[in-house]
């Protein structure tokens, strides 16, 4: 059976046989490799350095820090590469978010570790994160989007602006540097006045990670709040398809039992 008379159309996008799709993935030449399209080994050097960062995480702050930094902020390289050696691929999408979710959720458990009057808090930010996410993208998928990313005002005013390239990464990064402020504040204890080497004074005795913490903050306050309405509006899309979808089915129940 040829691969055309297994594709088929839902919504914006074609469905490919998932037979048909493992059998093309594995016999896929090395000139069009998706496995080794420059955003994908983007990815796969940011999954290298979380894990450099989780193994320094308990001893030894600097290495993770910088390990992690530098995983989140490839984060948008990824993307700008994709675009630019026209290498977008659904494979590269879902490989970003999965390490997105899976690199957070392991500072956050660290961190819970840390600050263990604060575990419930850091366990619902993990849940809501991945739950959000998860629904988003599925709702994506049987809705025939192209992309999790390609949301309308029709749909969201509020995910439409956040989807934004420039305002997504400026929300991911601050809602970021929010977790390892928290993350230092374990480490550095040295009043900020010290640290710069100015005089005592009462707007500088919190340490610098503390400072930093305060001001994203409301970042990552807002990132979540994005996170409750990408929840929400997923779950509306899905339970929408399940009413179409019933009451397609009631329609063409009714026209069976008009035939006979």
């Amino acid at each position: 059976m040829s691969t055309k008379s297994n594709i088929r159309r839902r919504g914006s996008i074609d469905v490919v046989d998932a037979k048909v799709a493992v059998d093309l993935a594995t016999a896929q030449s090395y000139s069009e490799n998706v496995f080794l399209f420059v955003p994908n080994l983007i990815g796969y050097s940011r999954i290298i350095l979380a894990g450099v960062a989780l193994h320094y995480m308990s001893f030894h702050p600097k290495y993770c820090t910088l390990a992690y930094c530098i995983s989140c902020l490839l984060d948008a390289a990824d993307g700008h590469a994709a675009r630019a050696l026209n290498q977008t691929s659904k494979f590269g999408a879902v490989l970003d978010m999965v390490t997105d979710r899976c690199t957070t959720s392991a500072l956050l458990c660290y961190l819970s570790s840390v600050y263990p009057d604060y575990t419930m808090a850091f366990q619902l930010l993990i849940t809501l994160d991945f739950s959000s996410h998860y629904m988003h993208m599925y709702s994506s998928l049987v809705t025939g989007s192209r992309s999790h990313k390609a949301v309308t005002s029709e749909v969201s005013r509020i995910l439409s602006l956040y989807y934004n390239p420039q305002l997504l990464f400026i929300i991911c990064a601050g809602n970021e540097m929010f977790f390892v402020a928290l993350y230092l504040m374990k480490w550095v204890n040295t009043p900020l006045w010290q640290s710069l080497s100015l005089e005592p004074s009462f707007l500088l005795q919190p340490t610098w990670p503390a400072m930093m913490a305060c001001l994203c903050f409301p970042v990552c306050a807002l990132k979540n709040v994005i996170n409750l309405v990408q929840l929400w509006k997923a779950c509306k899309i899905l339970v929408g398809v399940d009413l179409a979808e019933r009451a397609k089915a009631r329609e063409d129940e009714t026209l069976r039992a008009k035939k006979t």
